[in-house]
Parts: C-alpha cells; structure tokens; sequence
C-alpha cells in the first residue's frame, strides 16, 4: 500500500505519518511539504499514483483543490482525502472525486476508520478492473446442474451461499441459482477467498463491505456471523485483504 501526505506543515505530515504506521505497518509512505513538489513529480511520474493520498487544502501557492484537479486532470485515479481546518471546500470535494473530508483536529479513532474504509475502496476498484482484464480461461469457474441443466458460474459473481430447504442457493451479481448439494463440498472447491462464518453461509470475502461479531455485511445482503467463528473470519478476511492490497489494518471489525 502506497500512501502520500501532503501538507505545508511539516509537524502535520510527521503526525500522519506515525498514525497511518500504526494502522498500516507495511505501508510505503512518503510526505511532500508543498503543492508544487507533489506536481512536479506527478508530472514526470503521472503513472506512480500513490493508492492513498492525504492532501491539505489551504497551503501557499497552490492549494490542495488546485492541486486535485490537475492530478486528475493527467489520470490519477487514487483515493483521495482532504485535510483541513476548514469546512468550507466540502463541496469542491465532491468535484475532484473526493472520497472523504477531514476536519482539523483528526481523532485516532476517525483516521483509522477513514484509513481502512479508503484501503477497501481501493482494493475494490482493483479488483474490478482486474476482473475486467482477466482472461476468461484463468478465471476459477463452477458447474452446477439446477432443474436438469448444468450451469458454469464464474467465482468471482458468486456474492455468498446459503443451505435453504436442502438445497445450495448461490446469489450471484446477476441471479440466484440454486442445487442439491453440500456447502462443505462448494467451500472445498472455492477456496480461500471463501469463508464460511455460519454453518448455512459461505461468502465471498470480495463482496463484504463491514461486519461484526453478529452480522457481515455484503454487497446486496447480510448473512449471520457464528460468535465462535468472529477470530476465524476476522484472519480470514485479513488475509484477503493483504493478499488484494499489500497491506491492510490488524483490526478490520466495522461497527457500521
């Protein structure tokens, strides 16, 4: 994980920069203490993106809102968060595809969750475009025979799993399918990116968006959460995250 301060106040961009270590200890993190250093290697780098990128508003010369548009305006897609001591830009924000505004003072707690939930929209974005650019014959696939017809589904679509009235319902990104069959057998066949939190559920770690100890939270649904399998899914979904993102938070519970 790639992440960049910057910030005309030297002392700011220390404080990020020890925060961000404790949540994201492998992160790669560089600080810039001007707009116009920041623009000058975006420029004879416009392809080295930082994945995250903490930006002050008001700095002299240039400001940070200026700043965002001319990053986007030669293709950098990172994550954005604004940090200020105003609130006033927090509709230019929207503007430049801001994904979140920071208001000086910034408590540990806030950055954190900022942090985290900025990381997983990232990794999503990732993952999508990789999916776009897969060939399809590397791509992990299914086959299951529903009403007498045996339909191929790409892992990828498959959001979660449930047992239902003995059978297997998968709830796909496009539709639920569903088949006499084992839960055990389809989490065998899956594999890691899997993770079966409750004895009815096995669910894509790709589509879980928060949970706790009692719920997960998924694109399109919500399926229960085991008290006894909370550490499990935790490691679990951890794991994923690294895999996908190089680095990720040691504490990834969501209280919503």
């Amino acid at each position: 994980m790639n992440i960049a301060i910057c910030d005309d106040d030297k002392k700011i961009c220390a404080f990020f920069e020890e925060k961000i270590k404790s949540v994201y200890q492998n992160a790669d993190i560089k600080s810039f203490y001007d707009a116009d250093d920041l623009w000058n290697t975006a420029r004879k780098e416009p392809k080295r993106a930082p994945d995250i990128l903490l930006l002050d508003i008001q700095m002299n010369r240039m400001n940070g809102m200026e700043l965002a548009r001319k990053l986007r305006s030669i293709g950098w897609k990172t994550v954005l968060i604004f940090i200020t001591a105003y609130a006033d830009y927090v509709f230019d924000a929207f503007d430049v595809g801001a994904f979140h505004y920071l208001v000086k003072p910034v408590s540990d707690k806030k950055l954190e969750e900022v942090l985290r939930k900025a990381a997983e929209q990232f990794c999503q974005e990732n993952a999508e475009l990789d999916n776009a650019g897969t060939d399809r014959n590397d791509e992990k696939r299914i086959t299951v025979k529903s009403g007498g017809v045996h339909t191929t589904i790409k892992a990828s679509d498959i959001i979660y799993a449930e047992v239902f009235n003995r059978k297997v319902v998968l709830h796909t990104t496009a539709e639920n399918i569903e088949y006499y069959g084992k839960l055990k057998s389809l989490e065998d066949e899956l594999g890691s990116d899997f993770y079966r939190p409750h004895r009815a559920y096995l669910v894509n770690l790709k589509y879980v968006t928060k949970y706790d100890s009692s719920v997960i939270f998924l694109r399109g649904g919500q399926v229960m959460m085991a008290k006894q399998n909370y550490a499990g899914f935790v490691k679990a979904y951890m794991s994923y995250m690294k895999r996908e993102c190089g680095g990720m938070p040691d504490n990834g519970r969501s209280d919503g």
